[in-house]
Protein backbone atom coordinates (compact mmCIF):
# COMPACT_ATOMS: atom_id res chain seq x y z
CA UNK A 1 0.00 0.00 0.00
CA UNK A 2 0.78 3.54 -1.11
CA UNK A 3 0.15 6.70 0.89
CA UNK A 4 1.00 10.04 -0.01
CA UNK A 5 0.95 12.66 2.75
CA UNK A 6 -2.31 11.59 4.94
CA UNK A 7 -4.62 14.50 4.17
CA UNK A 8 -6.31 14.99 0.96
CA UNK A 9 -5.07 18.10 -1.21
CA UNK A 10 -8.49 19.31 0.60
CA UNK A 11 -7.07 19.22 3.67
CA UNK A 12 -4.11 22.37 3.20
CA UNK A 13 -6.15 24.54 5.30
CA UNK A 14 -8.25 23.85 7.88
CA UNK A 15 -12.03 23.60 7.54
CA UNK A 16 -14.23 25.87 8.70
CA UNK A 17 -17.44 24.86 10.74
CA UNK A 18 -20.62 25.47 8.06
CA UNK A 19 -22.32 27.21 10.73
CA UNK A 20 -19.90 29.96 11.00
CA UNK A 21 -18.94 30.33 7.74
CA UNK A 22 -19.78 32.78 4.73
CA UNK A 23 -22.09 30.30 2.50
CA UNK A 24 -21.00 32.60 -0.34
CA UNK A 25 -17.34 31.70 0.10
CA UNK A 26 -17.86 28.07 0.12
CA UNK A 27 -15.70 26.26 -2.78
CA UNK A 28 -18.56 23.71 -4.29
CA UNK A 29 -16.50 21.16 -6.46
CA UNK A 30 -18.21 18.56 -9.09
CA UNK A 31 -16.57 16.17 -11.37
CA UNK A 32 -16.52 17.54 -14.80
CA UNK A 33 -13.59 16.43 -16.86
CA UNK A 34 -14.15 18.82 -19.50
CA UNK A 35 -14.24 21.75 -17.73
CA UNK A 36 -11.19 24.63 -17.21
CA UNK A 37 -9.08 23.65 -14.45
CA UNK A 38 -10.14 25.94 -12.11
CA UNK A 39 -12.71 26.06 -8.57
CA UNK A 40 -16.23 28.11 -8.75
CA UNK A 41 -17.09 29.54 -5.23
CA UNK A 42 -21.29 30.25 -4.41
CA UNK A 43 -22.53 27.69 -6.91
CA UNK A 44 -26.03 28.25 -7.93
CA UNK A 45 -28.84 26.46 -9.59
CA UNK A 46 -29.54 28.24 -12.55
CA UNK A 47 -33.76 28.90 -12.96
CA UNK A 48 -35.40 25.86 -14.77
CA UNK A 49 -36.39 25.61 -18.15
CA UNK A 50 -40.18 24.24 -17.88
CA UNK A 51 -39.00 21.72 -20.47
CA UNK A 52 -35.78 20.58 -19.43
CA UNK A 53 -35.09 17.62 -17.12
CA UNK A 54 -35.53 19.25 -13.19
CA UNK A 55 -32.40 17.12 -12.12
CA UNK A 56 -30.71 18.55 -15.27
CA UNK A 57 -31.69 21.84 -14.28
CA UNK A 58 -30.39 21.96 -10.94
CA UNK A 59 -27.11 20.79 -11.76
CA UNK A 60 -26.67 22.92 -14.47
CA UNK A 61 -24.75 25.38 -12.59
CA UNK A 62 -22.33 22.55 -12.69
CA UNK A 63 -21.02 22.29 -16.05
CA UNK A 64 -19.03 25.37 -15.81
CA UNK A 65 -17.42 24.05 -12.56
CA UNK A 66 -13.85 23.06 -11.99
CA UNK A 67 -13.58 19.39 -11.89
CA UNK A 68 -12.23 19.54 -8.28
CA UNK A 69 -9.00 20.59 -10.04
CA UNK A 70 -6.97 22.24 -6.47
CA UNK A 71 -5.13 18.68 -6.13
CA UNK A 72 -1.69 18.08 -6.44
CA UNK A 73 -0.35 17.06 -9.79
CA UNK A 74 0.20 13.88 -10.97
CA UNK A 75 1.24 11.51 -8.35
CA UNK A 76 4.28 8.75 -8.51
CA UNK A 77 4.04 5.69 -10.16
CA UNK A 78 3.10 2.29 -8.05
CA UNK A 79 5.54 1.30 -5.51
CA UNK A 80 7.66 -2.09 -6.57
CA UNK A 81 8.03 -3.48 -3.08
CA UNK A 82 5.14 -4.03 -1.47
CA UNK A 83 4.46 -3.19 1.92
CA UNK A 84 4.81 -5.49 5.02
CA UNK A 85 1.64 -6.11 7.04
CA UNK A 86 3.13 -4.75 10.11
CA UNK A 87 4.12 -1.53 7.95
CA UNK A 88 0.22 -1.22 6.17
CA UNK A 89 -1.06 -2.26 9.40
CA UNK A 90 0.80 1.01 11.25
CA UNK A 91 0.16 3.26 8.38
CA UNK A 92 -3.10 2.70 8.47
CA UNK A 93 -3.52 3.79 12.01
CA UNK A 94 -1.94 6.82 11.44
CA UNK A 95 -3.96 7.57 8.71
CA UNK A 96 -6.68 7.08 11.13
CA UNK A 97 -5.65 8.98 13.59
CA UNK A 98 -4.79 12.13 11.36
CA UNK A 99 -8.09 12.70 10.22
CA UNK A 100 -9.15 12.60 13.78
CA UNK A 101 -10.39 9.00 14.61
CA UNK A 102 -13.77 10.03 13.58
CA UNK A 103 -16.58 7.60 15.88
CA UNK A 104 -19.73 8.84 14.36
CA UNK A 105 -19.93 8.47 10.89
CA UNK A 106 -22.70 9.06 7.95
CA UNK A 107 -23.21 5.56 6.75
CA UNK A 108 -23.13 4.75 2.61
CA UNK A 109 -26.82 5.36 1.21
CA UNK A 110 -27.93 5.22 -2.22
CA UNK A 111 -29.48 8.99 -2.90
CA UNK A 112 -29.56 9.64 0.38
CA UNK A 113 -26.22 10.68 1.74
CA UNK A 114 -25.07 13.27 -1.15
CA UNK A 115 -23.09 16.31 0.14
CA UNK A 116 -25.74 18.38 1.21
CA UNK A 117 -27.14 15.60 3.44
CA UNK A 118 -23.93 14.78 4.46
CA UNK A 119 -23.23 18.29 5.64
CA UNK A 120 -26.23 18.67 7.49
CA UNK A 121 -25.39 15.67 9.79
CA UNK A 122 -22.10 17.27 10.04
CA UNK A 123 -23.68 20.14 11.48
CA UNK A 124 -25.46 18.23 14.23
CA UNK A 125 -22.19 15.66 14.91
CA UNK A 126 -21.03 13.41 12.39
CA UNK A 127 -17.46 13.34 12.15
CA UNK A 128 -17.27 11.26 9.23
CA UNK A 129 -19.27 10.48 6.09
CA UNK A 130 -19.72 8.07 3.22
CA UNK A 131 -20.85 9.45 -0.15
CA UNK A 132 -23.82 7.11 -1.76
CA UNK A 133 -22.49 4.17 -3.46
CA UNK A 134 -21.38 5.27 -7.08
CA UNK A 135 -21.42 2.39 -9.95
CA UNK A 136 -17.56 1.92 -11.13
CA UNK A 137 -17.95 1.37 -14.83
CA UNK A 138 -20.54 3.88 -15.26
CA UNK A 139 -18.60 6.74 -13.18
CA UNK A 140 -15.35 5.76 -15.21
CA UNK A 141 -17.28 6.23 -18.53
CA UNK A 142 -20.30 9.07 -18.60
CA UNK A 143 -19.15 12.38 -17.27
CA UNK A 144 -23.28 13.27 -16.89
CA UNK A 145 -23.13 10.50 -13.89
CA UNK A 146 -19.68 11.70 -12.46
CA UNK A 147 -21.00 15.39 -12.23
CA UNK A 148 -24.34 14.67 -11.02
CA UNK A 149 -24.24 11.91 -8.44
CA UNK A 150 -20.54 12.82 -6.91
CA UNK A 151 -20.25 16.44 -5.66
CA UNK A 152 -17.94 18.10 -1.75
CA UNK A 153 -16.39 20.78 -0.87
CA UNK A 154 -13.37 21.72 1.29
CA UNK A 155 -15.64 21.00 4.43
CA UNK A 156 -16.92 17.61 3.63
CA UNK A 157 -14.16 15.87 5.16
CA UNK A 158 -13.37 13.50 6.75
CA UNK A 159 -14.81 11.44 3.41
CA UNK A 160 -15.05 7.88 1.82
CA UNK A 161 -16.45 7.94 -1.61
CA UNK A 162 -18.12 4.45 -1.82
CA UNK A 163 -17.99 2.68 -5.40
CA UNK A 164 -19.21 -0.58 -6.20
CA UNK A 165 -17.33 -2.88 -8.72
CA UNK A 166 -16.59 -6.37 -10.13
CA UNK A 167 -13.56 -5.61 -11.90
CA UNK A 168 -10.62 -4.55 -10.85
CA UNK A 169 -9.22 -1.76 -13.33
CA UNK A 170 -12.44 -0.10 -13.83
CA UNK A 171 -12.80 0.55 -10.28
CA UNK A 172 -9.28 1.75 -10.34
CA UNK A 173 -10.20 3.62 -13.31
CA UNK A 174 -12.95 5.28 -11.37
CA UNK A 175 -11.31 5.50 -8.00
CA UNK A 176 -7.93 7.33 -9.23
CA UNK A 177 -10.36 10.20 -10.37
CA UNK A 178 -12.06 10.46 -7.01
CA UNK A 179 -8.91 9.72 -4.56
CA UNK A 180 -7.34 13.41 -4.52
CA UNK A 181 -10.65 14.67 -2.97
CA UNK A 182 -11.27 11.92 -0.03
CA UNK A 183 -9.90 9.91 2.68
CA UNK A 184 -10.51 6.24 1.62
CA UNK A 185 -11.74 4.73 -1.29
CA UNK A 186 -14.46 2.36 -0.04
CA UNK A 187 -15.38 -0.59 -1.92
CA UNK A 188 -19.58 -1.84 -1.14
CA UNK A 189 -19.48 -5.61 -0.07
CA UNK A 190 -22.35 -5.39 1.73
CA UNK A 191 -25.58 -4.25 -0.49
CA UNK A 192 -27.92 -6.88 -0.43
CA UNK A 193 -30.72 -5.98 -2.89
CA UNK A 194 -31.77 -7.50 -6.24
CA UNK A 195 -29.77 -5.27 -8.26
CA UNK A 196 -26.86 -6.22 -6.66
CA UNK A 197 -27.38 -10.00 -7.37
CA UNK A 198 -28.27 -8.95 -11.03
CA UNK A 199 -25.17 -6.78 -11.29
CA UNK A 200 -22.95 -8.88 -9.79
CA UNK A 201 -21.44 -6.68 -7.07
CA UNK A 202 -22.19 -5.80 -3.40
CA UNK A 203 -22.77 -8.66 -1.07
CA UNK A 204 -23.18 -11.64 -3.83
CA UNK A 205 -19.11 -11.35 -4.43
CA UNK A 206 -19.08 -13.15 -1.17
CA UNK A 207 -19.36 -16.14 -3.15
CA UNK A 208 -16.51 -15.33 -5.32
CA UNK A 209 -13.50 -14.36 -2.29
CA UNK A 210 -10.49 -14.39 -4.94
CA UNK A 211 -12.19 -11.59 -7.00
CA UNK A 212 -13.04 -9.61 -4.13
CA UNK A 213 -9.02 -10.45 -2.53
CA UNK A 214 -8.33 -8.64 -6.61
CA UNK A 215 -10.50 -5.84 -6.23
CA UNK A 216 -8.81 -4.84 -3.04
CA UNK A 217 -5.18 -5.53 -3.83
CA UNK A 218 -5.69 -3.43 -6.93
CA UNK A 219 -6.63 -0.38 -5.14
CA UNK A 220 -4.16 -0.52 -2.55
CA UNK A 221 -0.76 -1.12 -4.35
CA UNK A 222 -1.98 1.54 -6.82
CA UNK A 223 -3.74 4.07 -4.99
CA UNK A 224 -2.03 6.97 -2.62
CA UNK A 225 -5.26 7.19 -0.17
CA UNK A 226 -6.21 3.75 1.40
CA UNK A 227 -8.42 1.59 0.56
CA UNK A 228 -11.77 0.67 2.97
CA UNK A 229 -14.39 -2.08 2.45
CA UNK A 230 -18.10 -2.16 3.73
CA UNK A 231 -18.91 -5.58 4.19
CA UNK A 232 -22.10 -8.16 6.02
CA UNK A 233 -21.40 -11.27 7.73
CA UNK A 234 -21.44 -14.72 6.83
CA UNK A 235 -24.03 -16.91 8.58
CA UNK A 236 -20.83 -18.56 9.89
CA UNK A 237 -18.80 -16.81 12.39
CA UNK A 238 -15.98 -18.56 11.49
CA UNK A 239 -16.44 -17.79 7.99
CA UNK A 240 -16.59 -13.86 8.54
CA UNK A 241 -13.14 -13.51 10.93
CA UNK A 242 -11.51 -15.39 7.66
CA UNK A 243 -13.35 -13.26 5.30
CA UNK A 244 -12.16 -9.95 7.15
CA UNK A 245 -8.83 -11.53 7.75
CA UNK A 246 -8.67 -12.27 3.65
CA UNK A 247 -9.56 -8.13 3.42
CA UNK A 248 -6.95 -6.91 5.72
CA UNK A 249 -4.25 -8.92 4.37
CA UNK A 250 -5.14 -7.92 0.81
CA UNK A 251 -4.50 -4.01 1.47
CA UNK A 252 -7.69 -2.92 3.20
CA UNK A 253 -6.94 -0.42 5.86
CA UNK A 254 -10.47 -0.03 7.59
CA UNK A 255 -12.97 -1.96 7.50
CA UNK A 256 -16.89 -1.50 8.31
CA UNK A 257 -18.96 -4.33 9.36
CA UNK A 258 -22.67 -4.49 9.11
CA UNK A 259 -23.77 -7.15 11.38
CA UNK A 260 -26.29 -8.90 9.27
CA UNK A 261 -26.26 -11.50 6.64
CA UNK A 262 -27.02 -10.37 3.00
CA UNK A 263 -30.60 -12.76 3.22
CA UNK A 264 -30.98 -10.45 6.57
CA UNK A 265 -32.95 -7.42 4.98
CA UNK A 266 -35.25 -6.52 7.45
CA UNK A 267 -33.63 -4.12 9.45
CA UNK A 268 -36.37 -3.80 11.83
CA UNK A 269 -37.45 -8.08 12.58
CA UNK A 270 -33.86 -8.64 12.71
CA UNK A 271 -31.29 -7.05 15.14
CA UNK A 272 -27.81 -6.64 14.23
CA UNK A 273 -25.19 -8.99 15.77
CA UNK A 274 -23.00 -7.13 17.64
CA UNK A 275 -20.82 -10.46 18.98
CA UNK A 276 -19.82 -11.27 15.25
CA UNK A 277 -18.97 -7.57 15.12
CA UNK A 278 -17.04 -7.81 18.06
CA UNK A 279 -15.06 -10.99 17.11
CA UNK A 280 -13.53 -9.38 13.68
CA UNK A 281 -12.69 -6.41 15.79
CA UNK A 282 -10.58 -8.82 18.15
CA UNK A 283 -9.36 -10.59 14.93
CA UNK A 284 -8.11 -7.31 13.23
CA UNK A 285 -5.25 -4.92 13.59
CA UNK A 286 -6.89 -2.53 11.46
CA UNK A 287 -9.51 0.08 12.43
CA UNK A 288 -13.16 -1.66 12.18
CA UNK A 289 -16.63 0.45 12.40
CA UNK A 290 -19.71 -0.97 13.48
CA UNK A 291 -23.29 -1.06 11.41
CA UNK A 292 -26.53 -1.97 12.51
CA UNK A 293 -29.04 -0.71 15.25
CA UNK A 294 -27.75 2.48 15.74
CA UNK A 295 -30.77 4.72 16.02
CA UNK A 296 -29.77 6.95 18.98
CA UNK A 297 -26.93 7.93 21.11
CA UNK A 298 -27.83 5.50 23.46
CA UNK A 299 -27.27 2.74 20.96
CA UNK A 300 -23.68 3.96 19.90
CA UNK A 301 -22.41 4.36 23.17
CA UNK A 302 -23.77 0.34 24.12
CA UNK A 303 -22.59 -0.51 20.90
CA UNK A 304 -19.13 0.91 21.02
CA UNK A 305 -18.83 -0.78 24.60
CA UNK A 306 -20.05 -3.94 23.40
CA UNK A 307 -18.48 -4.51 20.20
CA UNK A 308 -14.66 -2.51 21.08
CA UNK A 309 -15.55 -1.08 17.69
CA UNK A 310 -13.38 2.45 16.48
CA UNK A 311 -16.44 4.16 15.41
CA UNK A 312 -20.30 3.52 14.47
CA UNK A 313 -22.10 3.92 11.25
CA UNK A 314 -25.95 4.77 11.28
CA UNK A 315 -27.97 5.26 7.86
CA UNK A 316 -32.31 4.85 8.31
CA UNK A 317 -31.87 6.54 11.54
CA UNK A 318 -30.30 9.58 10.43
CA UNK A 319 -32.78 9.91 7.31
CA UNK A 320 -35.33 10.77 9.83
CA UNK A 321 -33.11 12.76 12.63
CA UNK A 322 -30.34 14.12 10.81
CA UNK A 323 -29.26 15.16 14.50
CA UNK A 324 -29.17 12.01 16.18
CA UNK A 325 -25.39 12.00 16.55
CA UNK A 326 -26.10 15.78 18.60
CA UNK A 327 -27.87 13.95 20.82
CA UNK A 328 -31.58 14.45 19.75
CA UNK A 329 -34.19 11.70 19.84
CA UNK A 330 -37.26 11.40 18.10
CA UNK A 331 -40.64 10.82 19.86
CA UNK A 332 -39.87 6.86 19.51
CA UNK A 333 -37.22 6.56 20.98
CA UNK A 334 -37.88 9.45 23.70
CA UNK A 335 -37.02 8.95 27.62
CA UNK A 336 -38.43 9.83 31.07
CA UNK A 337 -35.82 12.49 31.21
CA UNK A 338 -35.91 13.97 27.90
CA UNK A 339 -37.16 17.23 26.80
CA UNK A 340 -38.25 19.43 23.92
CA UNK A 341 -34.61 19.91 22.36
CA UNK A 342 -35.40 23.33 21.23
CA UNK A 343 -35.32 21.60 17.88
CA UNK A 344 -37.68 19.60 15.44
CA UNK A 345 -37.90 18.10 12.06
CA UNK A 346 -39.13 21.22 9.71
CA UNK A 347 -36.36 23.23 11.45
CA UNK A 348 -33.64 20.47 9.77
CA UNK A 349 -36.13 20.29 6.46
CA UNK A 350 -35.14 24.35 6.12
CA UNK A 351 -31.64 23.77 6.71
CA UNK A 352 -31.25 21.15 4.52
CA UNK A 353 -33.12 23.02 1.64
CA UNK A 354 -30.88 25.82 2.10
CA UNK A 355 -27.94 23.55 1.98
CA UNK A 356 -29.07 22.11 -1.55
CA UNK A 357 -29.19 25.65 -3.03
CA UNK A 358 -25.94 26.02 -1.81
CA UNK A 359 -24.61 22.74 -2.98
CA UNK A 360 -26.83 21.37 -5.85
CA UNK A 361 -28.42 18.01 -6.39
CA UNK A 362 -30.93 16.25 -8.40
CA UNK A 363 -34.24 17.02 -7.22
CA UNK A 364 -35.06 13.34 -6.64
CA UNK A 365 -32.68 13.57 -3.81
CA UNK A 366 -34.47 16.40 -2.19
CA UNK A 367 -38.09 14.63 -2.45
CA UNK A 368 -36.59 11.37 -1.06
CA UNK A 369 -35.20 13.84 2.06
CA UNK A 370 -38.22 16.18 2.92
CA UNK A 371 -40.45 12.79 2.52
CA UNK A 372 -38.37 10.88 5.55
CA UNK A 373 -37.41 13.76 7.59
CA UNK A 374 -41.62 14.86 7.80
CA UNK A 375 -43.05 11.68 7.57
CA UNK A 376 -44.58 11.99 11.18
CA UNK A 377 -45.68 15.52 10.07
CA UNK A 378 -46.66 14.23 7.47
CA UNK A 379 -49.06 11.75 9.05
CA UNK A 380 -51.14 14.23 10.90
CA UNK A 381 -51.47 16.39 7.51
CA UNK A 382 -52.08 13.84 4.77
CA UNK A 383 -53.10 16.28 2.56
CA UNK A 384 -49.69 18.36 2.60
CA UNK A 385 -47.90 15.17 2.02
CA UNK A 386 -50.51 14.59 -1.58
CA UNK A 387 -49.70 17.89 -2.48
CA UNK A 388 -46.15 17.37 -2.97
CA UNK A 389 -46.42 13.83 -4.18
CA UNK A 390 -48.52 15.97 -6.82
CA UNK A 391 -45.89 18.49 -7.44
CA UNK A 392 -44.12 16.95 -10.81
CA UNK A 393 -41.32 19.89 -10.59
CA UNK A 394 -40.01 21.19 -7.26
CA UNK A 395 -38.64 24.42 -6.34
CA UNK A 396 -36.66 25.53 -3.60
CA UNK A 397 -39.65 28.39 -3.06
CA UNK A 398 -42.49 25.96 -2.93
CA UNK A 399 -40.74 23.75 -0.63
CA UNK A 400 -40.33 26.57 2.10
CA UNK A 401 -43.47 27.60 1.93
CA UNK A 402 -44.81 23.88 2.05
CA UNK A 403 -43.09 23.63 5.14
CA UNK A 404 -44.03 27.04 6.84
CA UNK A 405 -47.70 25.66 6.05
CA UNK A 406 -47.33 22.53 7.69
CA UNK A 407 -46.06 24.50 10.88
CA UNK A 408 -48.89 26.94 10.51
CA UNK A 409 -51.43 23.55 10.62
CA UNK A 410 -50.04 22.73 14.03
CA UNK A 411 -49.16 19.86 16.26
CA UNK A 412 -45.30 20.59 16.14
CA UNK A 413 -43.20 17.12 16.44
CA UNK A 414 -39.94 18.03 18.74
CA UNK A 415 -36.98 16.21 18.33
CA UNK A 416 -36.17 15.44 22.38
CA UNK A 417 -32.89 15.48 24.39
CA UNK A 418 -31.98 15.00 27.86
CA UNK A 419 -32.71 17.70 30.07
CA UNK A 420 -34.31 19.70 27.15
CA UNK A 421 -32.98 23.46 25.62
CA UNK A 422 -33.51 25.22 29.15
CA UNK A 423 -31.27 23.23 30.35
CA UNK A 424 -28.92 22.94 27.76
CA UNK A 425 -29.17 26.76 27.30
CA UNK A 426 -28.52 27.46 31.20
CA UNK A 427 -25.38 25.49 31.16
CA UNK A 428 -24.00 26.72 27.97
CA UNK A 429 -25.57 30.27 27.74
CA UNK A 430 -27.23 29.95 24.57
CA UNK A 431 -28.90 27.62 22.27
CA UNK A 432 -26.17 25.50 20.65
CA UNK A 433 -27.95 23.92 17.85
CA UNK A 434 -30.42 26.89 17.21
CA UNK A 435 -28.21 30.26 16.84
Amino acid sequence: MRFRPFLSPLHTRPCQNPRHRNPHRSSFLSLNPSSSSSMTTGARPLPCDPEEDPDEAICAALDGACSLSDAAGPPPGPTEIPLSGELRVARAWAHWRRIGAPRLVVAPMVDNSELPFRMLCRRYGAEAAYTPMLHSRIFSENEKYRRMEFTTCKEDHPLFVQFCANDPDILLEAAKVVEPYCDYVDINLGCPQRIARRGNYGAFLMDNLPLIKSLVQNLSINLHVPVSCKIRIFPSLEDTIAYAKMLEEAGCSLLAVHGRTRDQKDQKKIQADWDAIKAVKDALKIPVLANGNIRHMGDVYSCLDHTGADGVLSADSLLENPALFAGFRTMEWKEEEDGDGGLDQADLVVEYLKLCEQYPVPWRMVRSHVHKMLGDWFRMHPQVREELNAQSKLTFEWLHDMVKRLKELGGRIPLYQKGGAEERIMANGHAAYNS
